[in-house]
């Protein structure tokens, strides 16, 4: 073989000491992320984009905290609807379990004048029941969660519309709608910027630069190879630096949500439970093989039927924010909230077999989609279009999915 040869296949050796170079471990992390590093991209090119073309709109605080409102509930249900993609499995009855659980709120506290703290509590008991019924036919029953979710979505659909008679039901408590629209109160001395809302984000970036630090040094500890510490540095600055960014501009409108507020915790409590505890582990065994995660151990009728009432819980919760955010319960409510929340799931890098996906890229699909669709009303796109762009989109995302496999497996 010559020289020229051996060049072009080994452009960079290691150095002398055996160690990988930096270059080395970037492409390293850049494969071994490639799906959710690649949407992070997307969704930063897809904001520079819309906000030189709306002339510097998409970013002004006040569209920012309507961008928030507008799709903290379908964010809710992508949290849930990639954990039921990573099991194996899909729900199509999200959408009108959103609407049953919203005429039910409204049932309770217009109707029966229901407090607004008891009657949530009652509907999230619904949203659970709801996922336990579903979950029971697809984990001990075995018929394919398709089939049974599509059952729901049109017994759910119905439900509504018996509930409401074909009415919509309004007003709610005021107290029961800033779970929507409210924001955090404003404390302490006056400044330009809404002081609680900057404590919420410094105390966000410190917890997120030492998650960056702890998962550094477990790879060590297992001597794995981490990043240097240089791009390390640089990693930590620029998510900072995104945080900050992203309060400031809230802080200096009205603040925080309540309703991001929620998101945020949802998003803590389920990363860690999928990347943490035996419970998230096996979600993935059971998705990525389940004949073998069954020879293992894992209890998978069990774990299905966890995965269902988890979603159910999480349709009821998006219900209600969307429902407070609204005003009132409609029959027309949640209508393809369920393909939004798959699509969501599968731009954020979940995969059509299972057992692959996080929930940080959930959130990361759903913004891909909710930027999509506000940047596109800002310039004046026609919602015809908007559905041909966000299908493309789809498309894209879950072809690139399938591409990039290929490429692995040779």
């Amino acid at each position: 073989m010559s020289t020229a040869t051996q060049d072009t296949k080994n452009p960079a050796p290691p150095p002398a000491d055996g160690s990988p170079g930096i270059g080395t471990l970037l492409v390293q992390s850049l494969r071994a992320n490639v799906r959710q590093y690649g949407m992070l991209v997307a969704l930063a090119l897809i904001i520079v984009i819309f906000q030189i073309w709306s002339d510097n709109i998409l970013l002004r605080p006040l569209n920012v905290t309507n961008l928030v409102q507008q799709n903290g509930y379908i964010l809710i249900l992508a949290i849930g609807m990639m954990i039921v993609i990573i099991a194996g499995h899909i729900d199509l009855s999200v959408g009108s379990l959103v609407a049953f659980v919203g005429a039910f709120s409204g049932v309770l506290m217009v109707n029966h004048d229901v407090p607004w703290g008891l009657a949530v509590i009652l509907c999230l008991l619904v949203g659970a029941a709801a996922g336990a019924w579903q979950g029971f036919w697809i984990a001990y029953v075995g018929i394919p969660s398709f089939i049974v979710t599509l059952a729901g979505m049109l017994v759910f659909r119905g439900g509504t519309q018996i509930l409401l008679d074909g009415q919509s039901l309004s007003p709610f408590p005021e107290g029961f709608r800033k779970i929507s629209i409210g924001f955090i109160p404003e404390m302490g001395p006056y400044t330009q910027y809404h002081n609680p809302t900057m404590v919420i984000g410094l105390a966000v970036c410190a917890a997120a630069v030492w998650q960056e630090w702890r998962g550094r040094q477990q790879r060590a500890a297992y001597e794995l190879d981490v990043m240097p510490i240089g791009l390390f540095y640089v990693k930590c600055a620029a998510i900072v630096a995104a945080v900050m960014a992203f309060t400031m501009t809230l802080s200096s409108w009205h603040g925080a949500p309540v309703g991001l507020l929620i998101l945020c915790g949802l998003l803590a409590v389920f990363a860690f439970v999928m990347r943490n505890t035996v419970v998230g582990r096996h979600v993935y065994a059971l998705g990525g093989n389940q004949p073998a995660a069954k020879l293992s151990g894992v209890r998978d009728k069990r774990v299905t039927f966890m995965v269902f009432v988890n979603m159910g819980l999480l349709a009821a919760l998006a219900g209600l924010v969307f429902t407070a955010r609204l005003g009132s319960a409609t029959p027309s409510a949640g209508l393809n909230f369920e393909l939004e929340a798959i699509a969501a799931a599968f731009i954020g890098g979940a995969s059509a077999s299972g057992g692959v996906g996080t929930v940080l890229g959930a959130i990361i699909g759903g913004l891909v989609l909710g930027v999509l669709n506000n940047g596109m009303s800002l310039v004046g796109i026609g919602t015809e279009y908007q559905q041909v762009i966000k299908g493309l989109v789809l498309l894209a995302a879950v072809g690139f999915d399938i591409w990039n496999k290929r490429r692995v497996g040779s």
